[in-house]
């Protein structure tokens, strides 16, 4: 037998009264090709893309590996070179890939290329281009068929590939040994023998990113001197403690909660105590800062969109809130969300479904709404910029974040747990703070809250030279005890600067000019007229470091 002489009229068999079809001597089945592309979305949106590629490549493997059998046995092939050839063009007779003269594809023992496949094809048309190879089936079949040509495991990797852009697509085939060690990660996907096996593989995946994330958070609380208690974390302040107390009850309801607080108190981090603490733990918990979107892809964004809905949307896309099913939604500066778009999010609230963008067809959701802001809320419904009936929706319970310079036990042990982050993710040996550095964290104000004080502790661990952060680690407003800005947020004039700073060094110093001067990197006589300036007397300077000592206990 000749690869040219192998036809479709002579391997199809149809059996057009009992509606039995034979492709090769074999029953076969005729399936619609848009079909596959939607049983492919369908695997992905499901299992994610990883069990998908390995549950389509291994049922292409089986495949290829029965049809290569079946030809042997049907056949008689001149020499094993054509039997192998022969493959390609069943694979066009099959309508897996184009069959033309114009555009022939072309096969060998290294690889092949073929024009028009139709995972490509489906892909493009479902969902547009892709970054990666889509042919999976495609691969998976080749792959099965040079196994039983070879007597030996062969698989088939797609460099090139129309669903990504390329011309046509293209594989090489090698065995095992040829590939290496480089591809590993591929090629596992060929060995799945099921479903089954794939979603165990998942399960494992799972398990060992669990285990991960545990043995990191050891580390952490290690380093950071943290017991099991994941309150422990961010409260040593009966404020703290009263807060996450509150939190851990409401966890176990299905409340909506709206978590109030200045800028950068961590909101957030008490929002994700809410979810990891409630019955909604194993589902996602989905972010998103409603005030860093414009009015129109927000929408989009916690609703999704049906294709074609707006330019741009070349696929259907699922929203937040889908994403967020079984799990919770996080909603950002909620405050900032406009009042058209309120009256969108209220219906959702109401009706416990979504519709996408461009679609008619409603879509139940189970989702629990956590949201935050900085704002006054009650000022914002006074003043109509948010409406009343959102804010009672949203904020069944209320969870009020002191700002950290209210809570001044929880500085130190969020230092120590930043610190040790900061080290784990630089990997840096850094593994704690001096005495002097301590104090000059609790003489800060912060008023950038949580938020300045991770920015300062990450500075710190990167310009340290020793394994402990000293004073001057620190950026210059934290060395010197003072913030930029009051406490109202307001700019403050550089002359009160400049006196604060000069005072705060002194206090530092224990009124010793000498030091103080070293420490400002300013001449002794520089620092003389200041103070002269500012009227900055002894007395006064050794009056405040009595004071701070007796808050901070020394006596």
């Amino acid at each position: 037998m000749r690869i040219e002489n192998l036809d479709i009229n002579e391997l199809l068999e149809l059996s057009p009264k009992r509606g039995i079809v034979h492709f090769a001597g074999q029953r076969a089945l005729i399936f619609d090709a848009v079909t596959h592309g939607m049983l492919r979305n369908e695997l992905v949106d499901r299992f994610g893309e990883r069990t998908a590629w390995g549950i389509l490549t291994r049922y292409g493997y089986i495949h290829g590996r029965r049809l290569a059998e079946t030809l042997k046995d049907k056949y008689k092939w001149a020499n094993q070179e054509e039997w192998q050839k022969a493959g390609a063009r069943i694979y066009g007779l099959l309508g897996l890939s184009l069959l033309d003269s114009d555009s022939p594809t072309t096969f060998s023992s290294e690889g092949g290329t073929f024009h028009v496949s139709y995972e490509a094809e489906q892909h493009l048309i479902l969902n547009g281009r892709s970054n990666n190879p889509v042919c999976w089936n495609l691969c998976g079949i080749i792959s099965g068929y040079q196994s039983v040509v070879m007597g030996k495991e062969m698989y088939a990797l797609e460099d090139k590939c129309m669903g990504k852009g390329d011309l046509f697509c293209h594989v090489t085939i090698k065995s095992k040994e040829e590939w290496g060690d480089k591809v590993a990660d591929e090629l596992a996907v060929f060995k799945r023998v099921g479903i089954e096996e794939a979603l165990e593989c998942v399960a494992a995946k799972l398990k060992q990113v669990e285990s991960e994330l545990i043995e990191k958070t050891r580390k952490l609380n290690l380093i950071a001197k943290i017991n099991d208690d994941p309150t422990e974390r961010m409260t040593r302040s009966p404020e703290m403690r009263k807060l996450m107390e509150l939190a851990k009850t409401i966890a176990a309801t299905d409340s909506t909660v709206m978590i109030t607080g200045e800028s950068g108190s961590g909101k957030e981090r008490v929002a994700r105590f809410v979810h990891d603490q409630s019955l909604r733990a194993e589902g996602p918990f989905i972010a998103v800062n409603c005030g860093a979107i414009t009015e129109t892809l927000l929408e989009s964004e916690l609703f999704g969109h049906a294709r074609g809905a707006f330019t741009g949307a070349a696929t259907d896309r699922p929203g937040l809130f889908e994403a967020a099913n079984g799990g919770t939604l996080f909603l950002d500066e909620v405050g900032e969300i406009s009042l058209s778009m309120q009256v969108k999010l209220l219906r959702v609230l109401q009706e416990r479904e979504v519709r996408r963008v461009g679609e008619n067809k409603s879509r139940s959701i189970n989702v629990r709404i956590v949201s935050a802001t900085n704002k006054i809320m009650k000022t914002e419904v006074a003043q109509k910029r948010f409406r009343e009936d959102i804010y009672y929706r949203l904020n069944v319970v209320e969870l009020t974040v002191p700002p950290l310079r209210h809570r001044r036990e929880d500085i130190l042990p969020l230092a120590q747990f930043l610190l040790a982050e900061s080290a784990l993710q630089m990997k840096r040996s850094v593994d704690g703070l001096t005495t002097e550095a301590a104090d000059c964290l609790m003489g800060y104000d912060w008023p950038g809250n949580v938020r300045e004080l991770a920015n300062a502790m990450e500075r710190a661990v990167a310009v340290t030279k020793t394994n402990r952060i000293d004073v001057g680690d620190f950026p210059p407003e934290v060395r010197l005890g003072k913030s930029l800005v009051s406490n109202a947020g307001v700019p403050r004039s550089l002359r009160d600067m400049e006196k604060d700073c000069i005072m705060a060094a002194l206090e530092k110093t224990e009124g010793n000019r000498f030091k103080t001067a070293e420490l400002m990197g300013v001449g002794v006589a520089t620092l003389y007229r200041k103070i002269k300036t500012y009227r900055l007397d002894k007395t006064k300077i050794q009056k405040n470091v009595r004071k701070r000592d007796y808050a901070r206990g020394r006596i």
